[in-house]
């Protein structure tokens, strides 16, 4: 019937009251003294043990299993009886099987109380609420280890008292949660557990002071977001500020960008004489006292588009700049294409052809714009790497560890304790909050 059957005799099966009973007993095999160790098959008594097993066939099953009582006959152990456990069976004083018992420490782990208490009705075991969360309160918590990278941050429990989580930044997985956020209790904890080497934490003063007392030689990295988004906007005003710089990384660069002291190169094309009088006279009213929504409806423009004007220090920033070339099939025949050009054939067709021979599979027409360059006495143009953007430099110099695990288990904290309507006290809410992480973990 089950495969946790198979380690004992089943000798009836029969269905009562709407509930699936079945009679079993042990096998008569020796078995280890959990004490000593040593094996012993001489009966003392027997006697009957009901258990309670998943449902079969949507009913409720039980059974009632026979088993023995047996001396242990070494001399140097100081138990004299013990009872006999069927491996995925039983539990010493457990009247579950350890199938069931796992679904209900499940249910409660999930679903808290009255939620576990529903699913169970569904799955025929029916338990009350509190007997639920009794078996939650009985799993033990996953062993704390010191974590190298330790998140710090606080939620409100009610009104006004708030509580502290504690996140293994590494992994991601909460490790302890109590209530109160003192330096004391946090101090307490880092000696506790020597060897964090970084503390993610939030702007409060109190977690900061609590960090230097416990680990006083662990970095403290402040709140993300508000720390995190200053540091990136500054950095990215910054690698702005020298984009002309950041082509100086590829093979061929691009030539920089004018500062605002030096002259501006000339605008040669409509877009960018465009571009240059817009950059003028945006700057001409930023010396006054008009909002930029009021130099908006003044010149028939966008808000955006003023801001970006009047933020720019010179116009060829608001230029939008053409990417680098791509790679393409015809790339490997272009230094033959400029050979052939300087040896006087300027035929796209026969070039075409010459190149098709070369095993060049491309169409007419690519060759045709690749050497339009040539036609004017300019390079024929090369794909080339495309340098940096402002925010990619940002992101390089900005990579410190950050409290956004923290906010990401503050709000999974939050979610449990609404799906227990806001009672669960500290206790509970621990066993929950990381028997979840975990389970998930295992779970995906």
């Amino acid at each position: 019937m089950s495969p946790h059957l198979d380690a004992v005799r089943v000798e009836r099966v029969w269905v009562a009251g709407g509930v699936v009973r079945i009679a079993a007993r042990t096998r008569e095999l020796m078995v280890a003294c959990p004490d000593c160790r040593c094996a012993s098959a001489r009966v003392h008594s027997r006697y009957s043990r009901t258990l309670a097993d998943v449902a079969a066939g949507g009913r409720p099953v039980l059974i009632s299993l026979a088993v023995r009582r047996l001396f242990c006959d070494s001399a140097d152990c100081g138990r004299r009886t013990f009872a006999e456990q069927v491996e995925g069976l039983t539990v010493r004083y457990q009247r579950r099987s350890p199938l069931l018992q796992h679904l209900v420490e499940m249910a409660g782990v999930l679903l808290a109380g009255r939620g576990g208490s529903r699913l169970l009705r569904i799955v025929k075991t029916p338990l009350s609420r509190t007997s639920v969360l009794f078996q939650l309160m009985r799993m033990g918590l996953p062993p704390v280890a010191t974590p190298r990278v330790l998140g710090v941050d606080d939620f409100a429990l009610y009104a006004d008292v708030y509580g502290t989580l504690l996140v293994n930044a590494d992994t991601r997985l909460p490790i302890e949660l109590w209530a109160g956020r003192d330096a004391g209790q946090l101090a307490s904890w880092l000696r506790a557990h020597p060897g964090v080497e970084v503390v993610c934490r939030d702007g409060s003063l109190v977690y900061r002071q609590g960090i230097a007392e416990g680990a006083p030689d662990a970095v403290q990295v402040s709140d993300r977001f508000h720390l995190w988004q200053g540091l990136s906007k500054r950095v990215s005003d910054i690698a702005a500020a020298h984009r002309g710089c950041l082509a100086a990384a590829v093979r061929e660069p691009e030539p920089a960008l004018p500062t605002a002291d030096e002259p501006c190169e000339a605008a040669d094309t409509p877009a960018l004489r465009h571009a240059k009088r817009l950059f003028e006279t945006v700057q001409s009213y930023t010396g006054t006292a008009r909002s930029l929504s009021a130099m908006a409806r003044e010149l028939g423009l966008n808000r955006r588009t003023v801001a970006k004007y009047a933020r720019a220090a010179c116009w060829q920033e608001c230029v939008r700049r053409t990417p680098p070339r791509r790679s393409t099939s015809l790339d490997p025949y272009l230094e033959y294409l400029r050979q052939r050009w300087e040896e006087g054939e300027h035929t796209a067709t026969v070039l075409h052809q010459e190149i098709a021979a070369k095993g060049y599979s491309g169409h007419y027409q690519r060759v045709k714009m690749a050497i339009a360059p040539l036609r004017r006495g300019l390079p024929i143009d090369t794909p080339r790497e495309r340098p940096p953007s402002p925010r990619q430099v940002a992101r390089w110099i900005t990579t410190p560890f950050n409290s956004g695990v923290n906010e990401g288990r503050i709000t999974d904290l939050k979610l449990q304790k609404r799906i227990m309507a806001g009672r669960a006290g500290v206790p509970l809410l621990r066993h929950r909050v990381v028997l979840m992480a975990h389970l998930r973990r295992r779970y995906p």
